[in-house]
């Protein structure tokens, strides 16, 4: 292919992506949910937020009620422009400069519905390095390569700057699917090699076929973002005889990945047991996540005192305590 046929095909493609992660940006959500963002902010400016996970998957396949929200947690990420533009101590403001993202849960009621949400604090500064090919954190441009909806924004240059950072995350995760998938196979297959490795390297501990499970129902959707993506970034691929596809990449070039990618996944390991030892100390609101966590899976209420809820490790052992005496730990799952 000559050079002025790559670059037209790159920008057609660069296009696509950029129109397909647009559709998905400003697809409308429940107003349940936008009622229950634009609380959660209160007088807060952030660029925008950010609605990922499980449950933008079950608004796709059509449930949009608000028990099936009120079942679930919503997962957003809060992107600031300065950690000071949301509210929180100067430790916790500190320990998300260090080592991001922080935090938060929170609950509230909107239209008589108990609404429940683990929000994730990152400047744009932060969202831009963490989404680049280069990050040697594998946590957010993974995130982002899947369906996401943005449900507050300030203003349309903010909605630019977020969109460059999500097709950006687009980008970089279709790159490492072609270097990390198999020699020749479906797009699909290369998504799920993909989020194998990323589970792996954030020590998540996932169900068998939960690679899968991301993908199913949105097969299109991340065929199309793959092709495009490769075409766009300048890595050409094969198509077969059989419908598979066969990216053009070198066994030195293959080599060099996998090492790359081993980096990668052993300073993960690390990064996330950091990420939870300083959840302890920051994760605000944590102690009211725990308490709800533990209510709907043993039925057992909890009653939190105010200092339980400034200091949950050092109220843990009474918590742990009840939960024995009440027969939480023997009983068979």
């Amino acid at each position: 292919m000559l050079t002025s046929d790559r670059t037209l095909a790159s920008a057609r493609a660069a296009g696509v992506v950029a129109r397909t992660v647009v559709a998905e940006l400003t697809e409308p959500v429940p107003p349940i949910i936008t009622r229950f963002v634009e609380r959660m902010i209160g007088s807060a400016r952030p660029v925008g937020v950010l609605f990922y996970g499980s449950l933008v998957r079950t608004l796709t396949k059509g449930d949009t009620t608000p028990e099936a929200l009120s079942e679930g947690v919503l997962d957003f990420y809060v992107i600031v422009d300065r950690q000071v533009d949301w509210p929180r101590g100067r430790l916790a403001r500190l320990a998300n400069a260090v080592l991001p993202p922080n935090v938060e849960y929170h609950e509230h009621e909107v239209d008589g519905v108990p609404l429940r949400a683990k929000v994730a604090i990152l400047t744009l500064t932060q969202f831009r390095r963490l989404t680049r090919p280069q990050s040697r954190d594998t946590t957010i441009w993974s995130r982002f390569s899947q369906p996401v909806r943005l449900v507050w924004v300030r203003d349309s240059g903010a909605a630019d700057s977020l969109l460059r950072c999500v097709v950006r995350a687009v980008g970089t995760a279709a790159r490492w699917a072609a270097e990390l998938g198999p020699e020749h196979g479906r797009p699909e297959q290369y998504w799920e090699a993909l989020f194998r490795r990323t589970y792996a390297a954030e020590l998540r501990v996932e169900k068998t076929g939960r690679s899968r499970s991301l993908i199913e129902g949105e097969e299109a959707r991340f065929s199309q973002l793959l092709t495009a993506s490769w075409v766009a970034g300048g890595l050409e691929a094969s198509v077969l005889s059989d419908g598979e596809i066969a990216p053009d990449i070198a066994p030195a070039e293959h080599t060099t990945a996998l090492r790359r990618w081993t980096a990668r996944a052993r300073l993960g390991r690390p990064l996330n047991v950091a990420r939870l030892i300083k959840g302890a100390f920051t994760f605000t609101g944590g102690a009211q996540y725990l308490v709800w966590k533990i209510q709907r899976h043993s039925g057992i209420a909890i009653t939190l005192t105010p200092f339980a809820e400034r200091h949950p490790i050092l109220c843990a052992p009474a918590v742990l305590w009840r939960l024995a005496r009440a027969g939480v730990f023997s009983r068979s799952s």
